[in-house]
Parts: structure tokens; sequence; C-alpha cells
């Protein structure tokens, strides 16, 4: 892939993409008036994790990287999927 090449997307595509967030954090919102017991946090975790894929795919570019780019994202946010759970692990079995 050349370097120089710009990825240039439609006002269409990013527009959709705000209006996606937007209902997504309508959704947080929704979401912490209700009390569904230990599942609030790895629902809004979910719903925030969501939101983040779609910034950096879309507003950061991320789509278009090369190969090492994207794993290097996929394993960083599969270490945090780990040291997040491990945190509620600790706190479940105290």
């Amino acid at each position: 892939m050349d370097s120089d090449q710009q990825h240039l997307m439609s006002y269409k595509t990013l527009g959709q993409v705000l209006v996606v967030l937007l209902l997504l954090t309508g959704l947080t919102v929704g979401v912490s008036y209700i009390d569904m017991g230990r599942l609030n946090v790895p629902i809004t975790l979910a719903i925030a994790s969501a939101k983040v894929s779609l910034v950096l795919l879309f507003f950061m570019h991320l789509k278009y990287e090369g190969r090492a780019i994207k794993i290097s994202f996929i394993s960083t946010v599969c270490f945090l999927a780990i040291m997040i759970s491990f945190t509620f692990w600790d706190v479940a079995f105290r």
C-alpha cells in the first residue's frame, strides 16, 4: 500500500458513524437508569468498547492501516479485557 495515499471518507459515512455513536451514548445513559445487578458494568463496558472501536476504525483510520497495527490493537484490547476481568474476579471473591 502506498504510504502517500490518503483515505478520504464521505460525509455520509462519517455522519452515519456519528449517529451510531450518539445512539450508543444514549444507550449508555439509558442503561445507567436500569438496575441489572452485576451486569451493569459489563454492559456499559461493552457499549464503551463499541464506541471506542468505531472512533478508532473510522475517525482515526485504523480500518486502513497495515496488519501489524491491527494485530497490536486487537492484542491491546484483549490484554485490557484480561486485566479488567482479573479486577472483577478479585473483587467478587473477597
